[in-house]
């Protein structure tokens, strides 16, 4: 994590009484931004803050309290009606990130040490029943699009096929019948200014399809990722 940085949580101190979305105002429980390293190289979108994260304000890894064990991922599918199928999906993201050394696998469920990566949603409020609408995605799009500035990443991962069109279509000049999953999953997509490799959501994922995506990205971590933009590594 950068030196100059205070706080992995909202560390842009983005607004969090936001009230452009009246109707997710209404059934929030709080605004939930961007978590993790300022300096980050590796910036993963998901769709949605999930039940986990509007509790504790901390996207895509949250553990949900109201399960036994895990949470869902913020990918848009309605998890409360669907607990099973949520479940250790969180878990299963921060494995993912532990096995690439990129979160301290000793760290608190609720403050996960990240390094080199930072975590968001396209919208950062949550309605238990339902998905974003489109209006509401594009209501969020001035933080999602503030905290790629600034970060300045190199590297964009689209969890679930909501933020795979998204960040496709604003990111890259791929057609948008090839911007699908899992077709796209564990594959680098050319964009500008930036790579994209998409992900299935985990609590979709096979086993098989997690150690590939893994594997893809340990290939890409190897590589000369930074040339396009001519920075140094660390």
């Amino acid at each position: 994590m950068d030196a100059n940085q205070q706080t992995r949580a909202n560390p842009f101190s983005m607004d969090e009484q936001c009230r452009n979305c009246p109707a997710l105002c209404e059934t929030r429980t709080q605004v939930v931004h961007g978590y993790g390293d300022v300096g980050a190289d590796f910036l993963f979108v998901g769709e949605r803050p999930s039940r986990a994260a509007d509790e504790s304000g901390v996207p895509l890894v949250a553990r949900d309290s109201a399960a036994e064990s895990g949470t869902e991922v913020d990918t848009g599918a309605d998890a409360d009606t669907d607990a099973a199928a949520s479940t250790n999906t969180a878990d299963d993201l921060r494995r993912i990130l532990e096995r690439l050394a990129l979160c301290d696998a000793t760290s608190p469920a609720d403050q996960p040490e990240l390094e080199n990566v930072y975590l968001t949603t396209l919208t950062r409020c949550r309605h238990p029943e339902r998905p974003p609408t489109a209006e509401e995605i594009d209501t969020c799009e001035p933080y999602l699009n503030a905290e790629i500035r600034m970060i300045n990443p190199e590297i964009l991962v689209p969890i679930g096929d909501r933020a795979l069109s998204v960040l496709g279509t604003d990111y890259t000049t791929t057609p948008a019948d090839e911007l699908v999953l899992p077709d796209a999953h564990a594959t680098t997509i050319r964009g500008r200014g930036f790579e994209l490799v998409p992900m299935e959501a985990p609590r979709d994922q096979s086993a098989a399809q997690t150690q590939t995506w893994i594997e893809h990205f340990v290939d890409l971590m190897a590589s000369d990722y930074r040339q396009t933009k001519g920075r140094q590594k660390r």
